[in-house]
């Protein structure tokens, strides 16, 4: 079936810029053919490439929150949807591509639940292992102050559980990151078409150009993550200094 849709999409690099000759003789890499073709192959490919990874990460978040604040008040359930989640994570992407095309066709949204399983695991055990993590004298105190177990949980446990949930968030986005590039076998959206694209023409600026750029975008999310973990909880800072 991938081989089918390889078959059908062809190589689709716009040109080489035939005024160039370093395009013209595929050097290494061309800085000309960057700059001549970010605004209709790379920046598109690019934004495509933010956009699948925020609605998979967005998804997942909010599934996996919800799921682990579900388990940390009931316990039994961490068992089955760990195990669910777990299974979901061991299937090789491309074979989950696969297993989805014949429900979702080749669509975005095979893409998305692709992503999407992929952030269960990672972030439900981080958002739960977080929560738990949270000393057993901080919640007696909370109790003593009379705060409900709802309100123990947003005002005091998931604050101090932020560190661990932002360290899920900053492994799911470089994992989704990574495996979005796959999803042009699916759809020609992204930074893995212009990727495969240069792999079925052999030409080397684009591949380097793309992969650089897929490799800058997981960089940028790992920090801007982390970045944000030390703004939202000064505390943390305040005491290791």
């Amino acid at each position: 079936m991938i081989a089918q849709v390889l078959a059908d999409s062809g190589p689709v690099i716009p040109n080489f810029g035939h005024g160039s000759t370093c395009v013209r003789d595929n050097h290494t890499f061309c800085w000309s053919w960057v700059k001549q073709h970010w605004s209709d192959t790379l920046g598109p490919a690019l934004v495509q490439h933010i956009v699948l990874t925020l609605i998979a990460l967005s998804i997942g978040f909010a599934i996996s929150l919800a799921c682990a604040f579900f388990a940390h008040r009931h316990g039994w359930f961490e068992r089955p949807f760990g195990t669910f989640s777990g299974i979901l994570y061991t299937i090789p992407s491309l074979a989950l591509f696969q297993l989805l095309v014949p429900i979702s066709g080749l669509s975005t949204l095979t893409v998305e639940i692709a992503l999407v399983s992929y952030t269960l695991l990672i972030l439900f055990r981080n958002t739960l292992t977080g929560l738990r993590s949270v000393p057993e004298d901080t919640r007696e105190a909370a109790r003593g102050m009379g705060l409900s177990e709802r309100q123990m949980l947003w005002k005091v446990e998931l604050p101090l559980a932020v560190p661990a949930i932002i360290a899920g968030l900053r492994v799911a986005a470089v994992t989704v990151i990574s495996l979005a590039t796959i999803a042009s076998f699916i759809i020609d959206q992204g930074l893995g078409s212009p990727i495969f694209h240069a792999l079925q023409s052999n030409f080397t600026t684009e591949l380097i150009a793309a992969g650089a750029l897929a490799v800058a975008l997981a960089l940028a999310a790992d920090g801007l993550l982390l970045l944000a973990q030390r703004l939202i909880t000064p505390w943390a800072r305040m005491r290791r200094a």
